[in-house]
């Protein structure tokens, strides 16, 4: 039987790798319904960068550093920065 879990180059059994990937994915889908249900747009804001971090652990448990890496500077960092912005910029206005 063939494990779908991401092999590693360390001594890590498959059993384990597979058990954090399920986990990992169920916290991404726990995550987005957080985001998606959030109604105050900074919590909104936080939330999604929280989302961004646990979306690149998950990559990084699936072997993508790349990919982990992107997802840290946009997902985690950027994104947030520039909507912060955004909502002080808007919040400004309505004054």
């Amino acid at each position: 039987m063939t494990s779908v879990a991401a092999t590693t180059p360390y001594p890590v059994p498959n059993g384990l790798m597979a058990t954090l990937q399920v986990t990992l994915l169920v916290l991404v889908a726990a995550g987005a319904l957080v985001v998606v249900r959030s109604r105050n747009r900074v919590r909104l804001v936080m939330t999604l960068s929280a989302y961004g971090v646990l979306l690149a652990v998950l990559f990084f448990s699936l072997q993508a550093p790349d990919v982990t890496l992107s997802e840290l500077t946009v997902g985690a960092v950027a994104l947030p920065i520039v909507l912060l912005l955004a909502i002080a910029k808007v919040r400004k206005r309505e004054e």
